[in-house]
């Protein structure tokens, strides 16, 4: 293994792989788990008759990372390799490229599409692949598409069908779920094992090299105090108390603290209900005062301009037209508001303590003469834009020789980033031209980023896993993990119980690695029974809701104004993507804006304009029209947006998968019979 450059803690955790088991390899990020992976794929080519290797990947851009970085340099000389993603004309007939490659390097979506296509070009079967490796595969569990797939690899192995591919995990942390005490934990990280029918894998006699490649940060928790007055903050809170006052709340509903998560998820509840009740008062007013609390949350982490320019751009771009006397009170209250808002925002007497203690943290690593890489991770993509901007224009870190970039997830809505502004920003991150990314949770694991000298973490709540990934960015020998928060507050604990839930991971594993092979296969057994019959109740009452309502009883109501809109019969669903309305009549229920761009194209559809509601002066967004197979133009429907009138009242639902009605497979056929014969 020496002319492949593996270390010895490497060596060590493949060996269970190199003899066909079923194996997790647990190692910290910047451990070379996919190295490793490499290596097992290699050794698996050479030795396995007939050798066919699928690499699962959970994100677009790791398709191209893996197979340009890691498996075609080792492996490319001697065996066919092909990357498939969405964008990738071949996975049109992905049966065909898997049955004439050696290795396969692709999303777990495409991959399961494939398993459940029916068409030879597309299909593939689980015996046509003799290793599967899954990279990333702690997200292996509930509805994820990765325990999609095996599940159905279980539900075969149970039944005794074969054969059945080898398959190889990678993961930094399984996690454990939310478990407080160890017992819990060893049940979570044995169900991970069960869903991935497979052992978990570390290194034991190679620690001390693993701690030298893989050098921990020195983690600083740098607190500030609370500022000792608001002068904004309160300002935004009287104007809350204002709208509360007008739309009068249930005396049956309780709203918690004015700038909290808690708040939003009872404004968010409180919106619903409005809406199921008819009551446009309640849900017009939850609206917006979601509105004023995020600008509370912004001027808690961020300046005190931000928090008002987000507002702003609410009443100024979002909130344009009126309907109602709700409406009207709402603009009001914010005209009334907005110069001394504005005022407020602008006194630097009052700025956030926090910014003060961000710029201290950057300044003690970057310089103009220091060679400096650092990660500040936020949580919204709309803040990656505000610190973006202060880092733009602050005087001293421009002066300390501050490049900065913004880095989010990739995807098709407003303020993503496409895939190949992705990959430019990492080149230049890379390359020296940009010394700080300010990133969403995208960059905490997968990316091909270099190390760094800098993590800080800002703003942040999360689990032990994204910590745990974050941390490990900083690799660079004596580089910082910074957390910057205010002194007592839930980021201070939430790091803290992480650090114990980091802990309690390895212990969880380490008891389940000292179990015997007998007692770890039946514990496993039993809880792959379980999953499998847990699973078809769970499809069972799915089907069940499906069928609550027929869709000739079910109308869809426009969220914004209650309009009723359309007949949910009305409703197909193309390529299990796209739920549009067939019935030409619903055109004279919207009108169209903007046309809309998305970074890639689709081999029979493209976008159209956007489509709002025409009652008055409503303008809810839809969704989007589509033009399909070049003639069929159609309104692609955002179900978030619509409330549903069924027999049994009005209800609320996030995604199409939420309905209480079945939904049509759209035949493009009949539309065309229909439509221009």
């Amino acid at each position: 293994m020496a002319d492949f450059g593996l270390y010895g803690y490497q060596e060590e955790v493949v060996q269970r792989a190199l003899l066909g088991e079923n194996i997790i390899i647990w190692l910290p990020t910047g451990g070379g788990k996919t190295r490793a992976a490499v290596y097992v794929a290699k050794r698996h080519l050479e030795t396995t008759p007939n050798a066919k290797v699928m690499v699962l990947v959970n994100r677009v851009h790791l398709v191209d990372q893996h197979y340009t970085k890691e498996f075609k340099p080792h492996l490319g000389r001697d065996y066919s390799l092909v990357p498939v993603t969405g964008d990738s004309q071949v996975k049109d007939f992905f049966g065909i490229v898997v049955q004439e490659s050696d290795v396969v390097i692709c999303t777990a979506q495409i991959f399961y599409n494939a398993l459940t296509y029916e068409e030879e070009a597309k299909h593939v079967e689980l015996s046509d692949v003799t290793l599967l490796i899954i990279d990333e595969c702690h997200h292996t569990n509930k509805e994820s598409v990765y325990n999609k797939v095996m599940g159905l690899y279980v539900e075969k192995k149970l039944k005794g069908e074969g054969p059945l591919p080898q398959i190889l995990g990678l993961t930094a942390s399984p996690g454990v779920g939310g478990a407080k005490i160890l017992e819990n934990a060893v049940e979570y990280v044995l169900q991970i094992c069960a869903n991935l029918d497979s052992a978990i894998v570390s290194t034991k006699n190679y620690i001390p090299e693993l701690k030298e490649k893989v050098p921990r940060p020195v983690k600083t928790f740098d607190i500030v105090d609370k500022r000792p007055l608001d002068p904004f903050g309160d300002h935004l809170k009287l104007i809350m108390e204002q709208i509360h006052e007008y739309m009068n709340p249930p005396p049956d509903f309780r709203l918690r603290e004015f700038g909290t998560q808690e708040y939003e998820a009872d404004v968010v509840v409180l919106e619903q209900r409005g809406v199921r009740e008819g009551n446009r008062v309640l849900s017009q007013c939850a609206l917006h005062l979601r509105q004023y609390n995020d600008s509370l949350l912004i001027n808690d982490t961020l300046r005190m301009m931000d928090a008002y320019l987000s507002l702003e751009e609410f009443y100024d771009i979002k909130f344009t037209t009126a309907i109602d006397t709700t409406d009207f009170f709402l603009k009001r209250t914010f005209r009334e508001n907005r110069s001394e808002l504005k005022r407020l925002a602008g006194d630097s007497r009052y700025e956030n303590p926090k910014m003060f203690k961000l710029e201290s943290v950057l300044l003690k690593q970057f310089g103009p003469n220091v060679q400096s890489r650092g990660i500040l991770f936020c949580k919204t993509r709309k803040s990656t834009h505000y610190l973006d901007d202060w880092v733009s224009t602050n005087k001293a870190l421009q002066e300390a020789g501050i490049s900065a970039s913004i880095l989010t997830g990739s995807g098709n809505g407003i303020g993503y980033m496409t895939q190949n502004e992705q990959k430019d920003t990492i080149r230049n991150f890379r390359l020296g031209a940009v010394n700080l990314l300010i990133s969403t949770s995208v960059a905490e694991e997968g990316l091909d980023i270099p190390e760094c000298n800098l993590v800080v973490r800002y703003g942040l709540l999360t689990n032990e896993i994204a910590q745990q990934q974050a941390s490990g960015r900083a690799r660079v020998k004596d580089s910082q993990y910074s957390v910057v928060a205010q002194k007592g507050g839930r980021e201070v604990r939430r790091e803290i119980t992480n650090e114990y839930l980091e802990e309690l991971t390895g212990q969880a594993i380490g008891v389940i690695q000292e179990m015997s092979f007998k007692e770890f296969r039946t514990k496993i057994a039993l809880l792959q029974k379980d999953s499998i019959l847990m699973k078809k109740a769970a499809e069972g009452l799915k089907m069940q809701k499906r069928s609550e309502h027929s869709p000739g009883s079910t109308q869809l109501l426009c969220r914004n104004c209650f309009k009723p809109v359309a007949s949910a019969g009305d409703i197909k669903l193309i390529d299990n993507t796209h739920y549009v309305n067939i019935n030409p009549d619903f055109k004279k229920h919207y009108k169209v804006g903007d046309r809309i761009h998305f970074d890639k194209t689709f081999d029979d559809w493209e976008p159209g304009r956007m489509i709002h509601c025409n009652n008055g002066g409503c303008n809810k967004n839809w969704g989007y029209e589509i033009k399909y197979k070049v003639v069929a133009v159609l309104p692609n429907l955002a179900i978030k947006n619509f409330a549903l009138e069924t027999p049994n009242g009005i209800i609320t639902v996030k995604k199409w998968k939420g309905v209480t009605f079945p939904v049509e497979a759209f035949s493009f056929e009949r539309y065309c019979q229909d439509n221009f014969d």
